[in-house]
């Protein structure tokens, strides 16, 4: 597959999602419930011009061995059996319902046609509205509402197909360990994560820099100016490419780090996350021919979820 990018070619920014991501069900009880994906398209109905302007694409379900890239098949067939029987609870906070075994393959499969689609031209660019989310997903354990690990999968497959360096970018206010436990021994696959610190899961502190030297974590205080996450985190991401060049840059949006969040103490603004997709857009257009996947993680306020979507997808076009 060649990964050159057609000289000339307008940016068309896919939103790929599927029907089956509002299958798993948590209960409204739970802070990652349906109405997550249903804050995202309530808010682009009063956005018509940019809702038009997107290729909505409906994504596909990922297969076993799609899922075997970054997850033991034990693991896969527990989730799998687990949903059939009906559903069951992983942790204290991650359970299955009987929809979950199609709503996760189908989150983990709309990642890798976003890649896919990245790489063979079709979308250099594209955002992906899936639930549930996928960065705390070990690979043989559903972990903090997240069953697979749908980025990290992601950056695997963007290698299978040829791509020599991904770049991971996450800037959910959890630490992404489940992603980093899934790429960190992968030489091509370098991982930026800025995270809340001391916060849930309690990993990602900034000496861990993976066995490989290829992680740069980012803990932060709660409360700080805006300013101060979003200058640390391009700061990690300079520095995780300094020399190295990616061929494809992956963002996990976890939009629980905006102000207010209910999970979180972060305090980004709607203009800090259009000023953090035009930086790295801005890095991709210059590294990759502006290649960049973007796949939904945290947010739990569905309204505020939704503006923060819409400000995402402006400056991801």
């Amino acid at each position: 597959m060649g990964l050159a990018p057609r000289p000339g070619s307008p940016v068309t920014l896919a939103f790929i999602s599927h029907s089956d991501v509002g299958l798993h069900d948590n209960g409204w009880h739970h802070p990652e419930h349906v109405g997550r994906i249903r804050g995202i398209t309530r808010a682009l109905r009063y956005h018509p011009e940019l809702f038009m302007g997107l290729e909505h694409v409906e994504g596909r379900h990922a297969t076993e061995d799609e899922l075997a890239l970054g997850h033991d098949r034990a693991y896969i067939a527990r989730v799998r059996e687990t949903s059939a029987a009906g559903g069951g609870r992983f942790d204290a906070d991650t359970v299955a319902s009987p929809g979950s075994w199609d709503a996760a393959t189908a989150g983990a499969g709309c990642v890798l046609e976003a890649v896919e689609r990245a790489l063979d031209g079709r979308n250099p660019r594209s955002f992906v509205a899936v639930r549930p989310p996928g960065h705390h997903a070990l690979r043989d354990q559903a972990m903090g509402f997240c069953l697979f690990g749908n980025v990290a999968l992601g950056a695997l497959r963007a290698r299978q197909l040829g791509a020599q360096r991904v770049l991971i970018v996450d800037w959910d206010v959890h630490h992404g360990n489940g992603t980093q436990a899934i790429v960190e021994h992968e030489p091509g696959i370098h991982f930026v994560s800025m995270h809340q610190w001391p916060w849930y899961p309690g990993s990602g502190a900034r000496e861990d820099r993976g066995p490989l030297g290829t992680v740069w974590n980012v803990p932060l205080p709660p409360g700080l100016p805006a300013a101060a996450y979003r200058e640390a985190l391009l700061e990690a991401v300079d520095a995780a490419t300094d020399a190295w060049t990616p061929d494809l840059v992956l963002i996990s949006a976890g939009f629980d780090s905006l102000a207010r969040d209910p999970l979180g103490g972060f305090t980004l603004e709607l203009d800090d996350v259009r000023a953090l997709t035009r930086a790295l857009v801005e890095r991709a257009e210059r590294w990759c021919g502006g290649r960049v996947v973007s796949a939904l993680e945290g947010g739990y306020d569905p309204d505020r979820l939704g503006e923060a979507v819409v400000a995402h997808l402006e400056a991801l076009r």
